[in-house]
């Protein structure tokens, strides 16, 4: 401080402008996929043959004293082949799918603006001044 015309003093005049932003940015990102497969084969074979083959004879000749005469013969034949085949096949499936996904973006902006002035204050003798 000084002095001026008898104890007068004085302090500082200031002024001027404050400016603030705030920005803020935030983003957000997810996603997600799932698959599933489920699958299942059963197949199955069977096969037989067969095969029988009988045969049977019998023979009888007879003659009597009288010059008579007999004669018989019987035969038998069997024969059986047989095959099979059988052939199964069965099929199961099951198959699912998902796709998520999640966007989120915020933004914030604010601007703010202040004006501020401040005198100076003068104190001494008969006058006391103060501006603000």
């Amino acid at each position: 401080m000084s002095d001026y015309d008898g104890g007068i003093d004085y302090g500082h005049y200031e002024a001027g402008e404050d400016h603030q932003a705030v920005d803020q940015l935030h983003q957000e990102h997810a996603a997600e996929a799932d698959h599933q497969s489920d699958y299942n084969v059963y197949e199955q074979d069977t096969e037989s043959a067969e095969s029988t083959d009988f045969q049977q004879g019998r023979h009888v000749e007879f003659e009597d004293p009288s010059g008579a005469r007999y004669e018989e013969t019987e035969y038998t034949n069997y024969s059986h082949d047989e095959y099979d085949s059988n052939h199964v096949f069965a099929a199961e499936g099951s198959e699912s799918s998902h796709t998520a996904e999640y966007d989120e973006l915020d933004a914030l902006k604010a601007r703010f603006d202040s004006a501020f002035v401040e005198g100076t204050q003068y104190h001494g003798g008969d006058y006391e001044i103060a501006a603000k």
